[in-house]
């Protein structure tokens, strides 16, 4: 499959779907690859061209050292989209790609046609976020793996996927996930996200203790424009706990939107 080549990093993606159909970006978590959306492609590949990308630093794109912003990884996005010949699509994202999904909405406004930010944030503990960055730089991806897994995942998940997720997140370049920590650490949405005007639907997680609704979903459906809401029976992954779910809530509001 194509890589795009963007600054420092070679960004890895998939475009498949019914040619003419609308289109639909999937993002990563933190921590992830774009398996992450695999359990939600039979429900959404009948319908929608998917443009799915591992975020830089994560999966087969490029690791990436050193601190880096939301805005480089939004124009990754956009860049990976003029490449697979998209003009106009909407983007899903889970936690950190949901944060980037936003970015992506206030820099190009007239290309989205719908956002959905799924068990995000605008805005998270920097300083929680920082020990975690000088944590996996210090110590490697095993010094935070149970953190990480306390929050990915309820008890209701199963245990071939809490497997399958663990040892993704064990086998990860720790400076690709530190790099893209330090995006979380230091974004600046929660005084900005007043100005997305794309059609938005907030998802989350009644089983997410990442970025519950209280304080987090509950602040982006207040602060965008119009946005709805949506909570659904998962954790922080909530593709791998609520996948028919979830696709029937983006198919839904992506047909009225």
């Amino acid at each position: 499959m194509p890589f795009t080549a963007r600054p420092n990093a070679n960004i890895y993606w998939k475009h498949d779907g019914p040619d003419g159909a609308p289109a639909l970006i999937l993002l990563n978590s933190i921590g992830t690859d774009m398996d992450l959306w695999d359990a939600m492609l039979p429900y959404l590949r009948p319908h929608l061209q998917l443009l799915r990308i591992d975020t830089r630093g994560h999966g087969a794109s490029d690791c990436v050292t050193g601190d880096i912003q939301l805005s480089d990884l939004a124009q990754d996005i956009l860049a990976v989209a003029d490449a697979a010949g998209l003009s106009q699509f909407a983007i899903a994202g889970v936690s950190l790609g949901g944060m980037i999904a936003m970015e992506a909405a206030l820099s190009a406004p007239d290309r989205l046609t719908a956002l959905f930010p799924i068990c995000t944030s605008a805005t998270m503990d920097s300083a929680s976020w920082d020990n975690r960055v000088a944590t996996v730089r210090r110590d490697g991806m095993a010094a935070i793996a149970d953190l990480a897994m306390g929050r990915f995942l309820s008890d209701q998940a199963e245990p071939a996927i809490t497997q399958a997720v663990r040892r993704q997140l064990l086998a990860m370049n720790a400076e690709g996930y530190a790099a893209c920590g330090t995006a979380i650490r230091d974004m600046d949405l929660s005084h900005r996200i007043q100005n997305i005007a794309t059609p938005t639907l907030v998802i989350s997680g009644t089983l997410d203790t990442s970025t519950p609704y209280e304080g987090h979903a509950d602040y982006l459906v207040a602060t965008i424009p119009n946005a709805q809401h949506q909570a659904l029976e998962a954790a922080h992954l909530a593709p791998l706990e609520a996948p028919e779910a979830l696709a029937q809530s983006i198919l839904q509001f992506m047909k009225a939107a």
